[in-house]
């Protein structure tokens, strides 16, 4: 094969398509774990509330394969790379050669090791197998406890209580969603979950599951790290993914927390790339390379990947941690650096209306801004990321940022400008 791509979600998908553009007729090959890996990850909550189908979920059809020539060895998995050889083997014994290789291998869910971690009715949450698995036993008035009080935790404990599920979030930080959003915002978040009847506990941890007295194998609750026993039905691990690398585990590729890539999503070794939640890509806020686990960057990073494999020379533009998220009919949106260590670098600037549970916040570094949060009233988000990706000076409006009143209409001319002409150029994801 000329291109071999690793990975069948938001970064192969860009893979492929770039490729396509450029290559129309260059053999082409992915490999996949999953069968009908083009589904969106996001939407795996939406599938256990019966919110949508597995057909809805996909982003790509399934002629999208034959369309695109692409030879798909979906429900295989990649074992070993030979990168002497350039080989890749799957479980099944079968070596594929390539010339260029994209590892878009993902991330795995975190388990903590946990006496009782191997008993039914534990749940990851990360694939649409995990879904399906924990949608099929779902009845009312069962119970749960779900670990881990972030993005992955908050959807599942969404989805739950739209199926008449009593859920526990067990988190061991001081509060939910702590790594995208501060205090006050994480409160009006931790309210309207409450409000909906979801008991949430904080500063613990589960420290084992235990079983049935009649069953030692079936799932009967969990004890805390405090000693509390909480009965549940099962459990489900939301604390987040770490990159899957174990592929070049021993190899030359270079690694940190995740794959090493340049601006061209090229690792160390020639003619391999790296992209989506398995490397480590440009955050612009930070001025490093660091792991986003988000599917827009999956997405963009794939596609810059394939073009650099297909020899259209492109550089990706840098991204940062973003997240939106609408569950408990709350739309929230964080971007970028949202809870500054030291205050004393930087200004933040805060509207919170109680009354409507409208919470907005901006957090500038020399008059740049390097984060927001949107909680109850995201429509000036994309004002708000124009600004802040462009390193744009906000010093002569900083004051009403988060005001009621700003709008496009607050921005000098010269900077609605440079918004009109910049913001037809960016990438927009899968969705």
């Amino acid at each position: 094969m000329k291109y071999v791509i690793i990975g069948g979600s938001a970064g192969g998908i860009g893979a492929c398509e770039a490729i396509r553009e450029v290559d129309p007729v260059g053999e082409l090959a992915l490999i996949s774990e999953e069968l009908f890996p083009q589904y969106s990850r996001p939407m795996i909550s939406d599938l256990v509330s019966g919110k949508a189908s597995f057909e809805k979920m996909k982003y790509r059809g399934d002629a999208f394969w034959q369309k695109n020539n692409v030879e798909l060895k979906d429900g295989q998995k990649a074992v070993h790379l030979d990168f002497k050889e350039k080989c890749v083997d799957l479980d099944n014994g079968e070596k594929v050669g390539f010339e260029r290789l994209l590892i878009a291998t993902g991330g795995k869910p975190i388990v903590p090791k946990t006496d009782g971690v191997d008993k039914k009715g534990v749940f990851t949450f990360t694939t649409v197998s995990d879904a399906e698995r924990l949608a099929a036993i779902v009845k009312k008035n069962q119970r749960a406890v779900v670990i881990g009080g972030g993005l992955i935790g908050v959807s599942v404990a969404d989805a739950l209580v739209k199926r008449g599920v009593v859920v526990t979030v067990v988190e061991l930080k001081d509060r939910i969603l702590n790594l995208i959003l501060d205090e006050a915002a994480s409160r009006i978040i931790e309210d309207v979950m409450e409000d909906s009847g979801i008991t949430i506990v904080t500063g613990q941890t589960v420290k084992s599951i235990i079983g049935k007295f009649e069953d030692d194998t079936v799932v009967e609750g969990v004890i805390l790290s405090n000693g509390e026993e909480i009965p549940c039905d099962y459990v489900i691990f939301a604390i987040g993914v770490v990159p899957r690398t174990e592929l070049v585990v021993g190899t030359d590729v270079k690694t940190n927390r995740g794959i090493i890539v340049d601006k061209h999503m090229q690792t160390n070794v020639p003619d391999v790339y790296a992209c989506g939640d398995v490397a480590e890509v440009y955050d612009f806020v930070y001025g490093e390379n660091r792991v986003l686990p988000l599917w827009p960057t999956a997405y963009l990073g794939g596609k810059v990947a394939g073009y650099n494999m297909a020899g259209k020379k492109t550089e990706f533009p840098g991204g940062t941690a973003m997240s939106a998220l609408k569950y408990f009919k709350v739309p929230v949106i964080s971007v970028g650096l949202v809870n500054p260590v030291n205050d004393d670098d930087f200004d933040v600037v805060i509207h919170h209306d109680p009354l409507r549970n409208v919470y907005r916040k901006a957090v500038l570094r020399h008059n740049n801004i390097v984060g927001f949060t949107l909680v109850n009233d995201i429509e000036r988000a994309g004002i708000l990321f124009f600004l802040m990706h462009s390193l744009l000076d906000v010093k002569e409006f900083s004051g009403i940022l988060v005001s009621d009143d700003f709008s496009l209409a607050s921005l000098p001319s010269a900077v609605r400008s440079k918004l009109f002409m910049e913001g037809t150029r960016w990438t927009a994801s899968p969705e």
